[in-house]
């Protein structure tokens, strides 16, 4: 064994010197990627992933030089480890580095994202480390370097890390992309691919290697490691008294205090970053005591305050962390002994992905707390539980189709480098599982699009950005290459500013928007703290701290998420066992009281029933529809029920969802009961009257401007000359007019309006969710007062029309009301 498999024994004797011994699933990854296979490892966080697929590239190594393995250095880059995540990278830069270190392999492990200095990046291109850990970003950054072939020329292995992660999203339509053209490259590359927490394991292991892989050659491997979890919820004292809508959850903040107290080192995962800030404040103001020891981590904070608190973290020196999925992934936080969940993440594998950032190490037990915000909350927290503890209902994360906007960014990157021939790079998008099915017309109209601006742009220059000289097309404007590298990637959002003292340092982003709503003097929370707007000028909100007890709580577009299909079918589940009294849950024993007045005032829907209420009030005629779909999904529905009725008679509404359900409102009744006779939730011509009942050329203009900043068509400025919001959003509005005018047929308007359904929409699951309500028995009930299950709906869509503080006082107001009558 040892002459054959040297650094086998080699290693074996490093983890027996540290009183450790592999998993089965470790040596498995290890004896198949050995022999040449590639694969998907699927194993539970903190069980040894990132072992299981850097330890047999050392014994590779080892093997081939058994002899000077501790004397070579300088052997170019051998393994790309691409993660989506910096703070990720930078976690691993540092584990990995440890294991060659205490092995004595003279390599260097380094990383590439934006956060490296220019002049790290600048020696890599002398001289590539053994080991780079990337991001998808970052390595598309790499592929628009002259000369980006040397950089991959001893290259022997890819890790794709939290590809579930990827998975679904342009992002990993990038790591594809960039997988094709390093299998160009290096004919014989092993690519590997770790995933946590994913439900369709067999198509993600298709999508990493490509529509052209031999299945002969791949393996998925689970690890057979058992992950104990402890999952608990904190519930009211008294459930009537509780929030029936929205809140923050800090209700229950004297008893989530124990908790933190208890634990050495505690996450608190918020949904929203205003979510965060609002809890970070609550904490301090209810234990002053804690100042120094909690932090707060959020996307928008600046990089060099997330550092801190990672680096914290690390070290064991904060008592909690207050954060939202910044932290999500498997970044190691050996301290974080506890997890606590403050409202509902609405997916299974989100939930379990943030309980295992406790417990983060082979043999410990990851603990998490779920908080529930409002009452209802309480059935997802027992539909959470009971799937965390049975390891069922993982969401699976579908891939993306043909996003021609990510191809244009990417052949203007290779235009930008070393240019490419069409032919050869069209058959290599052919492998790739999202262009497996590029048409030959697609992709003769892309060229056309880079070479000429297509039929609309043709006279303007800038649109022209290839050129083909020698068969080579290629991008020879250097401010069109300078712009380009300076906008890779596929993250869009509204446009950020930047937050920062008079004198001093900066905090971190912010969304444009709500910086213009406030005026010199305003007080708002910001990275933990209250500071005063001073002035905006070049894209940056200058401020000074201030001393106010009361400021406005910041919010980011986009921040709600939607119920899961799988948390959608546990939900009606729950409902069921309710009705059944099967349960022993203890959050559906605390619900009852609630339970009992919705059965009373209507009725609890069955997994088999569609539960409509119709009532009336000053306002006028309300439906409440109950699908327990998720909000994306309600959002479809209910302006395609609107649009139906209203084609059997003139009538307006307002609409307003959330993840239960849905409410049409209008000042007439509505003719429900004719409706339902007509065959209200057919499937048949869904997308045309979806369409029909949507402003869908608002919606795709919306879509569109995301297309247009990844396709290059708008360029959102350089870093400190940063075009504002309006600007972009005027400029893409200006292609979207000229295009739906004189070229309805371009690929990249097309995207928009496939994007609204397939993403905005979710056209194929509210398809399912009509078949199945066709199946179903549907009720239809008259109600006196609005139901526990209508009153969240209701507040959804006064949120729209009032201030936080008017709102909160409104539904204080109205629950007493509903509550005395109960």
């Amino acid at each position: 064994m040892s002459k054959q498999h040297p650094g086998l024994k080699i290693i074996e004797t490093w983890f027996e010197e540290r009183a450790w011994e592999p998993f089965s699933y470790q040596r498995e990854v290890w004896n198949n990627v050995l022999s040449g296979r590639n694969g998907l490892l699927n194993a539970p966080t903190g069980s040894g992933k990132t072992y299981a697929l850097w330890i047999p590239i050392l014994i590779r190594w080892i093997n081939e030089h058994p002899e000077t393995y501790r004397e070579l250095t300088g052997n170019g880059l051998q393994l790309l480890w691409i993660t989506p995540l910096r703070a990720l990278a930078k976690d691993l830069e540092q584990a990995l580095q440890t294991v060659v270190d205490e092995l004595g392999i003279p390599w260097e492990v380094a990383r590439r994202t934006g956060d490296v200095s220019a002049y790290k990046k600048r020696k890599m291109k002398q001289q590539m480390p053994e080991v780079l850990i990337t991001t998808p970003e970052s390595l598309h950054i790499l592929l628009a370097q002259k000369g980006y072939p040397t950089y991959f020329e001893d290259l022997q292995a890819v890790v794709v890390d939290e590809w579930h992660e990827l998975l679904g999203s342009k992002r990993g339509t990038q790591v594809e992309l960039g997988l094709s053209r390093l299998k160009h490259l290096q004919k014989e590359l092993q690519i590997w691919g770790i995933s946590a927490t994913i439900g369709n394991i067999d198509e993600a292991l298709q999508v990493l290697l490509g529509a052209d892989h031999n299945s002969d050659s791949s393996v998925i491997i689970k690890a057979d490691v058992e992950k104990k979890l402890e999952v608990r919820s904190v519930l009211p004292d008294d459930v009537e008294t509780f929030p029936w809508s929205g809140h923050l959850g800090t209700r229950l903040l004297p008893k989530v205090l124990p908790i933190i107290k208890k634990s050495h080192s505690t996450l608190i995962f918020c949904n929203t970053r205003s979510q965060s800030e609002v809890w970070f404040q609550q904490l301090l103001e209810a234990q002053p005591e804690l100042a120094g020891s909690i932090a707060l981590h959020h996307g928008s904070l600046d990089p060099k305050i997330r550092s801190w608190v990672e680096t914290s973290l690390h070290e064991g020196a904060l008592k909690a962390v207050v954060c939202t999925s910044s932290l999500d992934l498997g970044v190691d936080f050996t301290p974080v002994e506890t997890v606590i969940q403050v409202g509902s993440p609405k997916g299974v594998a989100r939930f379990l992905q943030r309980a295992g950032r406790s417990g983060h190490q082979p043999g410990a037990t990851s603990r998490i707390h779920f908080v529930p915000t409002n009452a209802l909350e309480l059935f997802e927290a027992a539909a959470l539980k009971t799937a965390a503890q049975n390891r069922t209902a993982l969401e699976s994360r579908d891939p993306i189709l043909k996003p021609f906007d990510v191809l244009v960014q990417y052949l203007v990157t290779l235009g930008v480098s070393e240019g490419f021939h069409p032919g050869q790079i069209f058959s290599e998008l052919k492998t790739t599982f999202a262009y497996q099915a590029l048409s030959e017309k697609e992709w003769n109209w892309i060229m056309q699009f880079l070479t000429t601006g297509g039929k609309s742009l043709t006279r303007y220059d800038e649109y022209s950005k290839l050129v083909q000289e020698k068969g080579l097309y290629k991008v020879t404007d250097r401010k069109i290459k300078r712009r380009h590298r300076m906008s890779i990637g596929t993250i869009t959002s509204d446009t950020m500013m930047k937050v920062k003292y008079m004198k001093g340092a900066t905090l971190g982003h912010i969304e444009e928007w709500f910086i213009t709503r406030l005026n010199p003097g305003d007080t708002f929370w910001f990275a933990g703290r209250a500071v005063e707007l001073i002035r905006t000028k070049d894209m940056t909100a200058y401020v000074r701290r201030s001393n106010a007890s009361k400021a406005i709580v910041p919010s980011w577009m986009g921040g709600r998420m939607s119920l899961s299909s799988n948390m959608s079918k546990l939900l009606r589940q729950k409902i069921h066992e309710a009705i059944e009294g099967t349960s022993k849950d203890i959050e559906l024993t605390a619900i009852q009281p609630i339970l009992k007045v919705q059965n009373d005032w209507s009725m609890l829907p069955d997994e088999d029933e569609l539960v409509i209420e119709k009532t009336f009030s000053e306002e006028g005629c309300h439906l409440f529809f109950f699908p327990f779909e998720g909000r994306y999904v309600h959002e479809g529905m209910s302006a395609l029920i609107a649009y139906r009725i209203s084609q059997m008679t003139p009538i307006t509404f307002s609409i307003a969802m959330n993840d239960y359900g849905f409410e049409l409102l209008s000042d007439q009744d509505i003719p429900i009961e004719k409706a339902l006779k007509q065959n209200l939730f057919s499937d048949k011509q869904l997308v045309e009257d979806i369409f029909s009942s949507l402003n869908d050329t608002e919606m795709a203009r919306h879509r569109f401007r995301q297309i247009c900043q990844i396709s290059g068509l708008i360029f959102p400025g350089f870093p400190g000359q940063k075009k504002t919001g309006r600007h972009l959003q005027m400029s893409s509005g200006l292609f979207f007019d000229v295009f739906s005018e004189y070229e309805p047929d371009n690929l990249l308007l097309q995207q928009a309006y496939d994007e609204v359904l397939s993403h905005q929409l979710d056209e194929a699951r509210l398809r399912r969710a009509l078949k199945r309500i066709q199946s179903q028995k549907i009720t239809l009930k008259n109600t006196k007062k609005f139901t526990p299950f209508a009153f969240p709906i209701m507040v959804d869509r006064l949120r729209e029309r009032l201030t936080s503080e008017k709102l909160i006082d409104q539904v204080k107001r109205m629950q007493v009301e509903l509550e005395n009558e109960v």
